[in-house]
């Protein structure tokens, strides 16, 4: 008899649902089991690409690593990207579909769940369970009617529902039992269990919690998953870097680096590799004090390229332009790249209202937004160091000085001579369209010694393979404290 699917939903945002699944991908995936995520609809600016050059949410690419099989379209068919103004893009099946207002999207939902639909069953047919993710609450009562990614879905999967809570943030049995009041009786029934996650403190404390929520509810707590720090997991939501650096919290004698925490900030995971690192500081800022204090500067990728830049430039130019002469570096990424350049042209509205925003200046290209959107994943070389990443941007830049960054060994599986990227300020400014940029050692240490960074660290492990083993380590950690065996 062929085991069910099974449906990680949250009681909320952010209450770990993605790790959760995550981490029951691994497990199932070591039982011998072909598993595989699934998410109908996400919401985030921090995605990637599959192997067929199309986009997708970060998390299902996460899951799938974790499930150890290669990402694909069918994982998360519908992708939506805040851009503001109450606008998203809207990727269908890897590609842009076009922008929505959220109360376009909200009359075309049937269109979608039709969509999602259909990529849950292309990909059940060729895997034996599938672990679908949820968003948000999964019971919010005034969207239930056109929920597309919750409920209705694992009803479609006749998938076994575990709910996700998260102590943490305080109120869990609120959290559990308020969940399950608000939702109808056949939603209700679906659950099959609960899983509490984030404790801190000694678990045992609280056994008679478990005992009160199962009494309650009718319904087994698998588990309770204590707050981890000796490993870490891609995360979706960008609540990672809600927490902005205040300097002194710095230590003094250990190198930083800066990332300017943009209102729109896109593919945030590009600087865990950095992070990883203990003897480096890797902050988020949002002001210009003391640029000085760090070893570079980085500006990240962007979702609104031009509102962003509008804001870099109001808070940003004048100081980083002084950080520059007085010898600092600033590397861009993707939208961080098009926004050191001279300009960014919008001609078509792709991002809002048409028109041009000036640059930093910093980098001798210009920037021409248009489409169709660049996906591929990307081999490159900067000298002899080696690395690969991916790209997704809209939009062409032009060099009209200095030099290309690196050079692009192949996209996505093709075989290219091409060049990413320009470098220029005597080595001091760079930019590039790489995502990932940083998940190679050799390329770290390129450029630490591009910025005359000296760590005593020795970089042995890439960040791939580090990764690897913290899915490994999360697979551990919910053996321990979760009744997977029901899943089973």
């Amino acid at each position: 008899m062929n085991k069910p699917h099974i449906a990680i939903l949250g009681t909320g945002s952010d209450v770990g649902k993605s790790i959760v699944a995550a981490g029951i991908c691994r497990y199932l995936a070591d039982k011998g089991q072909h598993v595989a995520p699934f998410k109908a609809q996400n919401m985030s600016n921090n995605s990637g690409i599959t192997p067929e050059g199309l986009e997708i949410g970060r998390a299902q690419i996460v899951q799938a690593e974790a499930a150890r099989i290669a990402p694909h379209v069918h994982m998360n068919p519908i992708l939506l990207k805040p851009f503001g103004d109450k606008q998203s893009q809207v990727v269908l099946n890897g590609k842009v579909h076009g922008n929505h207002t959220a109360m376009d999207y909200h009359t075309c939902k049937a269109f979608y769940f039709e969509k999602a639909c259909q990529a849950f069953d292309a990909l059940a047919a060729v895997h034996d369970r599938i672990v679908l993710e949820g968003a948000g609450s999964c019971a919010e009562v005034n969207l239930m009617d056109t929920d597309i990614v919750n409920f209705p879905m694992a009803r479609y999967a006749d998938a076994d529902v575990i709910l996700t809570a998260d102590i943490h943030r305080g109120g869990v049995f609120a959290q559990v039992i308020g969940t399950l009041a608000c939702l109808p009786d056949d939603f209700s029934e679906m659950v099959k269990g609960i899983i509490i996650n984030r404790f801190r403190g000694d678990i045992d404390l609280f056994k008679q919690g478990v005992d009160w929520i199962e009494q309650h509810t009718g319904k087994p707590v698998l588990g309770v998953l204590p707050w981890y720090s000796h490993f870490k997991i891609d995360a979706e939501d960008s609540v990672e870097i809600e927490k902005i650096s205040t300097f002194n919290e710095l230590e003094k004698n250990k190198p930083a680096i800066a990332i300017l925490r943009l209102p729109h900030i896109a593919n945030f995971t590009d600087f865990h590799a950095l992070a990883r690192i203990d003897e480096l500081q890797t902050v988020f800022i949002d002001s210009p004090e003391q640029l000085s204090r760090f070893s570079a500067i980085i500006i990240p990728g962007s979702k609104n390229t031009r509102k962003d830049l509008t804001w870099v430039m109001e808070r940003f130019e004048t100081p980083l332009k002084k950080y520059v002469r007085t010898g600092g570096h600033v590397l861009g990424i993707c939208g961080g790249y098009q926004m050191l350049g001279e300009w960014v042209e919008d001609p078509d509205g792709l991002e809002g209202r048409p028109g041009q925003t000036r640059g930093l200046g910093l980098l001798p290209v210009q920037t021409l937004l248009q489409s169709p959107k660049t996906t591929t994943l990307s081999e490159f070389k900067w000298d002899h160091a080696h690395g690969r990443g991916y790209e997704i941007h809209m939009g062409a830049t032009q060099l009209s000085g200095g030099s290309p960054f690196v050079s692009i060994c192949s996209r996505n599986g093709t075989a290219v001579q091409e060049t990413d990227g320009c470098i220029a300020m005597d080595g001091h400014v760079a930019g590039t369209y790489l995502h990932g940029f940083f998940d190679f050692n050799d390329i770290i240490k390129q450029w630490f010694s591009l910025i005359q960074l000296h760590l005593q660290t020795d970089l042995r492990m890439d960040a791939a393979i580090e990764k690897d083993r913290d899915y490994d380590r999360l697979k551990i950690h919910m053996e321990t404290y979760l009744n997977l065996d029901a899943l089973c």
